[in-house]
């Protein structure tokens, strides 16, 4: 029989066409025909076409053009799970065996995923345009947030967002702080320094009714189960819903920007003439994007009738798509000069020195908020030559995310090397690593209770330390001063019974002492101690990824984020890898991702190529051959056996799919009057799974085709199909689901071939 054959169990049978214009797969010999019978209902496949019979009527249904190999499918159009098999709409149901299988080696069952071959006939889907006016690009990070935007008519000029009022002193505030403050009766109050300081200023008692959330992103990254009522705990232990959160701080940025653009722009923009762009970190899966799209619905920044007005951009790409417009005076080259203990060999200068001079020069250019790039590509990348690669470090606050990309002269479009990767290495780390030093000293008990009771003083502590922090370097020799809030000291000694002093001497930390001016002053060994930890996961993780077959000769490692301004992670990746690499860093490092965003709206093609994070796929039903499908799969139905739980590979891990580039299937409505079609959709992190209850394959979406009334198909019909008896062309139409997941998020599409009218088409990842 032909290789990957599927059946349905339901009783009218299912259809299931896969197309595929491009790769390598075994192609159909011109006089191969399979003939097996299903019930009443005879299927025919060959290489001219698709015919469909029963034993009274027939239907035909010519493709023309397919000279290339075609593989076409019967499956079922069920939902399939671990316990049973259900034809949507109906309560029919068939039980399946148990959920653990063997794995035996992979076989020719399954559909052979897409590739991104060159081939002339590869189908790309159009971009339509868009007459956008101006492009807005919101970055929501963990510990600060900003927005950036750019009229398109004047696309080499990007405009930052008005500085921020408030703030630490020393601290360059180009971005707020991601924080939030809403009322005790859950009203939206204030966002970023006007947030923090608010909060500060409440009664302890009042703070313990209102709402402050502080790097709240991190939420999203670490929960596995994540779904539209996924909620958040602020500060003081209250919960809300986590999408109620997003949606406010996103409104927040829509008022603010949509002010600035108005004042900067000649005419009256109307709604669907702003672009709006978000990032996430690339580690992030479809259902995290899927949340921030919703958040976005639900601030109000674009309608879920247009979701094209709304990018979701990737950090480390949208960095790497600005670090090509990088001229030489806008990047610190970390590797110009041979380095040995911090210091350059003739001993003359400090290592941070050269950043310290950039960054000097960089708050001086900060009066203007404009910011000019290339119209091409900068003189960075004049150095490097066709087939060149090179890494994007994007080390943030919550977490750090790896890109391998490569540019491709003379357009200068980027291509994807090896799948993002990263991990919750970020800043945050840093900050948890001081309060576990914390509960060393003074107790686990106490910090959490504190915390609890006087939660506005907790985040004064946590501030003080944030701007401490930030001028830990590698050479400074003198202590960093933490303050203690006065609510803290007076708050132990009523707790515990004793002073703060004297929990700091009991606690034999000889790293961290004490100061009659009420803070603690950590050592450079204390220091070092805190940033060690995140730092050594950070440089384990690149040189992990450096090792890999794609990406081995990198020449440019580039550091962004607001974590690379860090000396202390500079000096650490220099050390370990400068003598593999070039380490570049762009002079507004805490930017690059905001306005490689910007660029990113201006033109979403930039990335002609990205790799896939995880294999994704459908449960189909097989023909079942004996010796090669396992016995606890075989499911017998009318007489015939098939294999249950068959994944039907939609793409594969870190395969490539080019932009445009899309995988196709066709559905038959199962039943007469099925107004609504569910695919589950499963996903695998690794490439060697044949069955969706193998280990590590796990549900993870769902694609809804909601079916036209059965008038309004047969209006549409044409004779042919009509000719095939009364209703037959309704009950056995076809709907052709166009799936692409070459962009940054997966996107379906529908259509009814025989009518040629558009099926709305949705893909679910929060409903699990």
């Amino acid at each position: 029989m032909l290789p990957g054959l599927a059946y349905s169990t339901s009783l009218v049978g299912v259809y299931v066409e896969h197309f595929r214009t491009s790769g390598s797969h075994r192609s159909i010999p011109g006089s191969f025909c399979t003939r097996l019978w299903s019930l009443d209902f005879c299927w025919t496949l060959n290489r001219a076409g698709i015919c469909w019979s029963s034993k009274t009527k027939a239907l035909f249904h010519q493709r023309k053009g397919c000279e290339g190999p075609v593989t076409s499918r019967m499956a079922a159009l069920l939902q399939p799970n671990t316990n049973s098999l259900q034809v949507p709409g109906s309560d029919i149901s068939v039980s399946t065996s148990p959920s653990s299988s063997p794995s035996p080696s992979r076989n020719e069952c399954s559909i052979a995923p897409l590739t991104p071959s060159p081939s002339p006939r590869t189908e790309v889907r159009l971009r339509v345009a868009r007459p956008f006016s101006v492009v807005v690009a919101i970055d929501f990070g963990t510990t600060s947030s900003g927005y950036a935007f750019s009229f398109t008519e004047d696309p080499e000029a990007i405009h930052m967002m008005r500085r921020w009022e408030g703030g630490d002193p020393g601290v360059a505030n180009q971005k707020s702080p991601t924080c939030l403050l809403l009322t005790h009766d859950l009203r939206f109050h204030s966002f970023g320094f006007a947030a923090r300081d608010s909060y500060h200023d409440l009664d302890p008692e009042e703070a313990r009714h209102w709402l402050y959330f502080d790097k709240f992103k991190m939420k999203i990254h670490s929960t596995s189960d994540l779904t539209m009522v996924t909620e958040l705990e602020s500060v003081s232990g209250r919960r809300v819903r986590a999408i109620e959160v997003f949606a406010h701080a996103l409104r927040f940025f829509r008022e603010h920007a949509l002010k600035e653009v108005k004042d900067q722009s000649s005419s009256v923009l109307e709604g669907d003439e702003v672009r709006w762009v978000i990032t996430v970190p690339a580690v992030w899966r479809q259902p995290a994007k899927q949340f921030m799209r919703e958040a976005a619905y639900l601030a109000g920044l674009v309608s879920p009738d247009s979701p094209e007005q709304l990018l979701i951009a990737l950090e480390p790409e949208a960095a790497s798509i600005y670090c090509r417009k990088l001229r030489l005076h806008q990047v610190i080259d970390l590797s110009q000069r041979p380095m040995m203990n911090g210091l350059d060999l003739d001993g003359s200068r400090p290592f941070d020195s050269s950043f310290r001079q950039a960054r000097e020069q960089l708050r001086r250019a900060r009066h203007s908020r404009t910011f000019l790039v290339e119209s091409g590509t900068g003189e960075l990348w004049s150095e490097m030559q066709t087939g060149d690669k090179y890494i994007v470090a994007d080390c943030g606050g919550g977490t750090v995310d790896l890109t391998v990309h490569q540019i491709e002269q003379p357009q200068g479009t980027l291509k994807e090397l090896y799948k993002a990767s990263g991990g919750p290495y970020g800043a945050v780390g840093v900050d948890l690593a001081f309060e576990a030093m914390l509960c060393k000293i003074f107790g686990a008990d106490f910090i959490e209770t504190f915390k609890a009771k006087r939660p506005a003083a907790w985040v004064d502590l946590t501030i003080a330390f944030e701007a401490r922090k930030r001028t830990a370097a590698p050479g400074r020799a003198s202590a960093l001063n933490i303050s203690l809030p006065f609510s803290f000291i007076d708050f132990y000694k009523r707790h515990c019974g004793q002073s703060v002093e004297t929990a700091l001497r009991k606690s034999n930390m000889n790293i961290v002492k004490w100061s009659s001016q009420g803070m603690l002053r950590l050592t450079t060994e204390a220091m070092n101690e805190l940033f060690q930890p995140t730092i050594s996961n950070i440089i384990k993780h690149i040189e992990k990824l450096m090792q890999k077959e794609e990406v081995r000769g990198v020449r440019f490692l580039f550091l962004v984020g607001g974590f690379a301004e860090s000396p202390m992670l500079q000096r650490a990746v220099q050390n370990a890898l400068g003598q593999h690499c070039r380490i570049i860093i762009p002079q507004d490092v805490g930017l690059t991702i905001l306005k490689g965003a910007v660029l990113f709206g201006l033109d979403p093609t930039v990335v002609r190529v990205r790799r896939c994070p995880l294999t994704y796929g459908v449960g189909v039903l097989n023909r079942f051959v004996e010796g090669r499908h396992p016995r606890e799969k075989l499911l017998i139905k009318d007489g015939r056996e098939w294999c249950t739980d068959i994944l039907d590979r939609f793409v594969s891990v870190d395969q490539s799919v080019a932009l445009g580039e899309v995988v196709r299937r066709s559905y038959t409505p199962a039943r007469v009057g099925q107004r609504k079609i569910i695919i589950n959709i499963y996903c695998s992190p690794t490439d060697d799974v044949l069955y969706i209850t193998d280990p590590g394959v796990r549900k993870c979406g769902a694609i809804t085709l909601d079916l036209p009334e059965p008038g309004a198909a047969a209006a549409g019909g044409d004779g042919a199909a009509a000719g095939a008896g009364a209703g037959a062309g309704f009950e056995r139409r076809e709907i052709r689901a166009t799936m692409q997941f070459g962009d940054t998020e997966i996107k379906v599409m529908a259509v009814d071939v025989v009518t040629g009218r558009q099926v709305r088409a949705s893909i679910d990842f929060l409903s699990n």
